[in-house]
């Protein structure tokens, strides 16, 4: 049930009584003038229900529509009150739904497991970023026209309009970021999707990264059937996050070899992790403290599970390796806490790659694990530097991604189209590089590797 405060404002009645009211009083915004002008921007992008920067709007909004924002606790008021302005000022009539996810915290590693790996059914229980099925279904039932709602995972098909809210903190909605030319992550992303798509049909994949990564997989013709989610000529919708290996059903699977990171979506940074990936899949878990030895258990309890969309028993398979599409997105500077988003919202940067391993977001394989209690979701590492290469039938090697960036930003047709919007220098390049040392900053990568926390969380953050 949910108590109605205001004409505007809906909130669940379980809402914690230390929320600050006046994060519930979204009626009039007296907010700084720059987020309201950010908001704006949102205005005028087209709605995709895409996930990804670049490529989130509200640019349908008419006068009269019903809107509804649905967000949690953790999100900035003042952003929210900005968002819900920008779309009153469109003629729409908003309503918002503050849902109660408990008092900020500081992340520990085994999170990732906590908010994604699953037993029930996803309505029972939504995973972090996924939209809550409840609100969605409250969202058709009172006949709004849109939804805003969620910040990552695909939006889920419905009848009304939907679109994402990733903007939690002002880290992530500064101007920097939310106005940053959405043609040039749309031509960006395109070109590296054409060296996929148009050539690496039957070629192979190597993916390494300067933390100690090295894998291969094959581009089976087969995985060009139509079948594939974001394996299409133009993935308009995965701009900024193109999938670089392709997605499930995987009757194919054969990556090789070994990664390692010491960073995933929602949990603390952990010691050095390493996969050993055989067949497609992690054959064992070595280190990563908490978080490897919480996924090595689940490697073992899942080892025996023939999950209907994969090749061979066993539930973590590798079939996401995201590429990121704007170089502007940078790591938040409150990164300990569950407010910030986690790691979760860096792996948006141009150049960066992160690895999942399980099952596919409210997909088949999750709906069939669920209906019979079985584990399912899927976890990551985080490549901050990797090397993305594409070897075509004929033997041309073609990098996308090198050493943590972007290869495409440097493409002439890139850099012509950024000309229109100022210095191309400036705007083709990464705001954020981490700062690692034995790769990016003086010191010991061992030593990092073995307490990367103490580096990130410490007197020298990254």
């Amino acid at each position: 049930m949910c108590d109605e405060t205001s004409e505007a404002t809906i909130v669940p009645s379980e809402l914690s009584s230390d929320r600050p009211i006046g994060a519930l009083g979204v009626s009039e915004f007296a907010g700084e003038d720059e987020l309201l002008r950010v908001a704006r921007h949102l205005m005028g992008i087209a709605e995709q229900r895409s996930a990804h920067l670049g490529s989130i709007g509200y640019g349908s909004t008419r006068a009269g529509d019903r809107v509804l924002v649905a967000v949690d606790r953790a999100y900035d008021p003042d952003i929210v009150a900005a968002i819900v302005k920008a779309l009153r000022e469109r003629g729409a009539i908003v309503d918002v739904m503050w849902k109660d996810s408990g008092p900020d915290r500081r992340f520990d590693e085994e999170d990732e497991l906590e908010v994604a790996i699953r037993y029930e059914p996803w309505r029972n229980r939504p995973r972090r970023w996924e939209g809550d099925p409840k609100i969605e279904e409250m969202a058709s039932r009172e006949g709004y026209d849109l939804l805003v709602h969620g910040r990552g995972g695909p939006t889920g098909a419905t009848s009304f309009r939907y679109e994402q809210f990733p903007w939690m903190s002002r880290d992530h909605f500064s101007a920097e970021i939310v106005t940053y030319p959405s043609e040039i992550i749309a031509l960006s992303s395109q070109i590296t999707w054409d060296a996929i798509w148009r050539r690496g049909r039957g070629g192979r994949v190597r993916l390494t990264d300067l933390e100690g990564t090295d894998i291969s997989y094959s581009l089976d013709e087969t995985y060009w059937d139509g079948s594939h989610h974001g394996w299409i000529a133009e993935p308009k919708r995965w701009y900024g996050h193109l999938f670089g290996h392709p997605t499930p059903p995987l009757p194919q699977a054969d990556a090789q070899g070994v990664v390692k990171g010491t960073t995933s979506h929602f949990s603390r940074a952990f010691p050095q992790i390493t996969l050993q990936i055989e067949e497609g899949q992690v054959r064992s878990v070595d280190g990563g403290g908490r978080y490897g030895a919480a996924w090595a258990e689940k490697v073992e309890e899942t080892k025996a599970i023939h999950y209907p969309g994969f090749s061979r028993p066993g539930l973590f398979n590798l079939w996401e390796a995201a590429i990121g599409g704007h170089p502007k997105v940078r790591r938040a500077e409150s990164i300990e806490w569950w407010s910030s988003g986690g790691f979760e919202w860096e792996r948006r940067r141009s150049g960066v790659i992160h690895l999942g391993f399980g099952t596919f977001w409210r997909g088949p394989d999750e709906a069939w694990a669920a209906e019979r209690g079985l584990a399912y979701g899927h976890l990551h590492v985080h490549l901050l530097f990797p090397t993305f290469v594409v070897e075509t039938m004929e033997g041309e090697q073609i990098t996308l991604v090198s050493n943590g960036r972007l290869t495409a930003l440097d493409d002439p047709q890139v850099r012509h189209l950024a000309e229109r919007y100022g210095d191309p220098d400036q705007l083709l390049s990464e705001s954020w590089i981490p700062s690692i040392p034995g790769i990016t900053a003086p010191g010991s990568y061992a030593e990092y590797g073995a307490d990367p926390a103490s580096r990130i969380y410490g007197s020298n953050p990254a």
